[in-house]
């Protein structure tokens, strides 16, 4: 059984190595389209992701950088939000899971999260409140759909980090009697 828990944990490391990878790519590629759209607007509707907002950039500058900060923000928290659990998934040691690093790392990823919804379902709000002003926002949609699943997984890690606390300082007072 250890085996298949070492395989499978193993994998686990893969995925979040991958993931971590991706949305990397994903943020690098936002930032670049952010410059190149500071030095050349005209030239954004061929870059990454085609994401075309020249309608929304000759409209209004400020709602443009305002929206484009939004994905920026996002999609920069996504990616720390996986360095730090890639972090986590590399240095916990398994047959002594409960320490305060790891306590701490859990914590950090539920505030994470949470950040990352809670600026989403902002952001989100933000767009349908400038559809009802005649912008198109249809293909911004993307960076901002799961927002309840992250408040909602915010909250499921939160009480995971609560319950590892426990187990920590459980552990240190079991040391100290022994």
């Amino acid at each position: 059984m250890a085996k298949a828990n070492d395989l499978i944990f193993t994998s686990l490391k893969i995925v979040t190595w991958i993931i971590f990878v991706g949305l990397c790519i994903e943020a690098g590629g936002l930032v670049v389209n952010f410059i190149f759209s500071l030095y050349n607007p005209e030239f954004v509707r061929n870059l990454y992701q085609k994401l075309d907002l020249s309608e929304m950039y000759n409209r209004s500058k400020f709602i443009f950088f305002s929206m484009y900060s939004f994905i920026l923000v996002i999609s920069i928290l996504k990616a720390v939000l996986f360095y730090i659990l890639t972090l986590l998934v590399s240095k916990i040691n398994l047959s002594n899971p409960f320490n305060k690093s790891v306590s701490k790392q859990i914590t950090r990823i539920s505030y994470y999260t949470l950040s990352i919804g809670l600026l989403s379902y902002l952001a989100r709000q933000t767009a349908n409140n400038l559809q009802h002003h005649g912008y198109s926002i249809d293909i911004l949609d993307q960076f901002w759909a799961d927002s309840q699943a992250f408040i909602l997984m915010a909250a499921v890690i939160y009480v995971i980090a609560i319950i590892f606390s426990r187990g920590v300082e459980l552990q240190t007072e079991n040391d100290l009697t022994v």
